[in-house]
């Protein structure tokens, strides 16, 4: 039996978000990430052929674990980069001339027919779709028929890209040893999914991914030739990997299917691709299987009761693709949909399988597809989703049932020149996130920062910022992960990167107590703490957390971006404009700025320092306290950027929490002290001192002998800290029409993206209960924390 929790333990990304995708790309194990960072760390220590020698027996063994799953031999596997790529070196060996008959299932996949159309076009190569049967798999009598004229290939599809289908491929290979024709199978949807043995199969090429069913890196791929084929087939292009420059004038190919490689590969993605391999055969491919296709059944039979919903599988279809439509919504539409609720799946549209989709009038399909990680709880979030109305809500916003009783009430409203549904105040990285979100569900947003944008007077300013899983209280365990989940949807909306993961080092005295820790992170002594990063030399004082997964933010570039797209969502974002005061009103409420009075249903304060000033009853548990850090220059720079350093952090005794940021996008090395005095709001900031930047600069030489340049920078911030480091995050206990994102503690910003996501999620009306340790009231009333 499959151990759903034991998988998700070992798999970083299932907390992130119901994740329905493993038949586009599966989550990958702890394990399979282990083993390709580790090949990459030592390609960079002793360099890529070294690296390859000491792996040689390692990569070799890859061979062996595929010719086991596969149920056949070490000599008939090449390692190639994808299916496709597998795909393409099979046909190009073959040697298609014109006139050559092919058969094509109509469950090929897209790449698939566009490389036989081309053959089609520019070689003459005859094309021919053997129709489908009554249950949608291809007609075995049709097929029959067909091979009775020669042909030169047969070439099925074992699980379609477009739905659940499982294709005879047993049946098909039968047919084709009866008439002698070379049988390719794509087994991309079904290797790691169903079991597949080449030997009962019957097929003389297979090609399959890594990165689907495998649960594999992306770039991997396997390409199954048996002995038989290997005798009619020659690579178009041989390379000096699989043939022999034996004269001037002659090469010799090697006898296996290594002749069907080239020299230039990733190991370290071969290796990740071996791990899962014997992931895969340690948990059984036939425990695998009835998991994943139960889970196939249960959730076809789910959808099936839910109005609107049909299930698009044709009657042959099993295993864990399922596809399906809903009623006068668009596959792209219910995809973006599922996915704003933490919920991933595909659209498959017609053009990515014409001769199915197209033939059976579907313009598209939503495809959910499952895996270990996967359990009833995944396909029940699925389906509560979908019961969900579509529609946007427009004021009136929904209010808590208490709302018109708590508010105060008035004679008659505010005198407003203007109204709107949500007002954003501040547009740091929680008021952009919390505007940006709001915006793209059809809320009207205005959006109020009393300076200009790139302004340095707040705490979201500079280049980078650190991210990480290690935390204090595990409380926070699920926030984190969904902060995780939450950068990576706005990189997809973006369509860049914005985190670059490095791991990072959390050290304290040896006699310390013990302070952070997460999932996956370890605890090293003050040398694999070196050894890790070469750049940090913490002493024998020291031991120190080790978090693979913290790295660094763009924070520049993120602010920059949800400006950008809060903007093109529609957010009005207003300038240069100060908010003087907020007043509940009736259901709502009124806010004065400097330019007049706008009323709205909801109010969202992300004001920062100023949260105090704009919240009376915040300020006595809010402090406000001076932050600065310095950049120092290097005399060996190397030491100081990934892999040599990560992000970290010191409790160094006596002086405080040091903390550092590696050279990143050009900045130099970032160091500060997670403490300052008091600052005043009403003056302006002071310049950084000597005596600030003495401080810091000693700890630099202290633990980062390579940083020995100048310091070529300074800057200072403004911390807005609060009882235990918390945030306030929701609704006012007496006026609940008025939501705050308050007091960041000096760790807030790597939350950014999911606090913007939690705080829509409550201004229209979408409860947060993992988020109750953050009640706002728990921090106006201390005892209850």
């Amino acid at each position: 039996m499959i151990d759903v929790a034991d998988h998700r333990a070992h798999t970083p990304g299932a907390g992130l978000s119901h994740h329905l995708n493993a038949a586009g790309a599966a989550l990958l194990s702890s394990g399979v990430l282990s083993t390709v960072r580790h090949h990459l760390e030592l390609e960079s220590r002793i360099g890529g052929y070294e690296a390859d020698a000491l792996a040689r027996g390692r990569i070799d063994a890859v061979y062996d674990s595929a010719a086991r799953l596969l149920g056949a031999e070490a000599t008939d596997i090449a390692l190639v980069h994808s299916a496709t790529d597998g795909w393409h070196r099979a046909l190009a060996a073959l040697r298609l001339q014109r006139g050559d008959r092919v058969l094509a299932s109509r469950s090929s996949y897209v790449s698939s027919a566009l490389h036989l159309l081309e053959l089609r076009d520019s070689v003459g190569v005859d094309i021919e779709i053997v129709p489908n049967d009554a249950s949608g798999r291809i007609d075995l009598d049709a097929l029959a028929a067909a091979l009775k004229t020669p042909a030169r290939l047969v070439t099925v599809a074992h699980v379609p890209t477009s739905s659940g289908l499982v294709e005879p491929a047993v049946e098909v290979g039968v047919l084709c040893r009866a008439a002698g024709v070379t049988y390719l199978l794509d087994a991309t949807q079904s290797v790691g999914q169903v079991p597949v043995d080449v030997a009962t199969l019957g097929c003389d090429i297979l090609v399959t991914t890594g990165r689907k069913f495998l649960r594999g890196p992306r770039g991997t791929g396997l390409l199954y030739v048996s002995p038989a084929a290997r005798k009619i087939m020659r690579p178009s292009s041989p390379d000096v990997r699989g043939a022999l420059w034996n004269a001037d004038d002659s090469y010799e190919l090697k006898d296996s299917a290594v002749r069907f490689e080239t020299w230039e590969a990733s190991h370290a993605l071969e290796l990740g691709l071996g791990t899962a391999l014997d992931e895969a055969l340690t948990a059984g491919i036939y425990a695998i299987a009835r998991h994943i296709g139960d889970l196939g059944i249960l959730l076809r039979a789910k959808l099936a009761e839910v109005d609107g919903v049909t299930v698009l599988d044709p009657p042959a279809a099993g295993g864990g693709i399922v596809t399906f439509g809903v009623d006068g919504r668009s596959a792209l539409r219910v995809k973006e949909h599922l996915r704003r609720r933490g919920i991933r799946v595909v659209a498959v549209p017609a053009a990515h399988a014409r001769w199915d989709l197209g033939e059976r009038g579907i313009d598209a399909v939503v495809r959910a597809s499952m895996h270990v990680y996967n359990g009833e709880d995944d396909l029940d979030a699925l389906v509560e989703v979908l019961q969900e109305p579509e529609g946007v809500v427009r004021v009136p916003l929904p209010a808590t049932p208490a709302l018109a009783d708590l508010a105060p009430r008035r004679s008659a409203p505010m005198e407003a020149t203007e109204s709107t549904d949500v007002v954003v105040i501040g547009a740091g990285i929680h008021g952009n996130s919390t505007a940006w979100q709001l915006a793209r569900r059809g809320v009207r947003v205005t959006q109020f920062e009393q300076f200009s944008e790139g302004h340095v007077e707040g705490s979201s300013h500079g280049r980078a910022r650190m991210i990480r899983r290690a935390y204090p209280n595990p409380i926070w365990y699920p926030f984190v992960d969904r902060a995780y989940r939450a950068w990576a949807e706005l990189e997809e909306e973006i369509a860049r990167p914005l985190i670059t993961t490095t791991g990072g080092i959390y050290a304290r005295a040896l006699d310390a107590e013990s302070g952070l820790d997460g999932p996956d992170c370890v605890m090293v002594d003050h040398v694999e703490a070196t050894r890790r990063f070469p750049g940090l030399e913490l002493g024998s004082g020291f031991r120190a957390l080790y978090d693979p997964a913290a790295g660094v933010v763009d924070a520049a570039a993120a602010m920059a971006q949800l400006t950008a797209i809060g903007r093109r969502a529609g957010v009005d974002r207003r300038e240069g404009v100060r908010v003087l005061g907020i007043a509940p009103d009736a259901d709502g409420a009124v806010v004065t700025t400097t330019t007049g009075r706008i009323r709205a249903a909801r109010v969202v304060v992300c004001a920062g320092p100023w949260i105090s000033e704009l919240l009376p009853q915040f300020a006595p548990v809010l402090e406000v306290v001076r932050i600065v850090n310095i950049h120092v220059a290097a005399s060996r720079p190397e030491m100081l950027v990934p892999p040599n350093l990560g992000p970290f952090s010191i409790e160094v005794p006596g002086v405080g929490l040091m903390y550092g940021i590696p050279s990143y996008g050009g900045d130099t090395l970032k160091v500060g002290l997670d403490h300052g005095p008091v600052d005043d709001l009403t003056v302006a900031r002071k310049p950084v001192s000597q005596s600030e930047i003495g401080v810091l600069h000693d700890l630099v030489r202290r633990f980062l002998p390579a940083a020995d340049g100048a310091v070529v920078d300074s800057l200072s911030c403004r911390y807005t800290m609060a009882p235990n480091n918390r945030f306030a995050l929701g609704s006012l206990p007496e006026t609940p029409q008025i939501l705050v994102a308050a007091a960041c503690s000096g760790h807030g910003f790597k939350f950014g993206p999911a606090v913007g996501e939690a705080l829509a999620d409550l201004v229209t009306g979408v409860a947060r209960p993992d988020l109750d340790f953050l009640e706002p009231g728990r921090m106006l009333a201390p005892a209850r924390i």
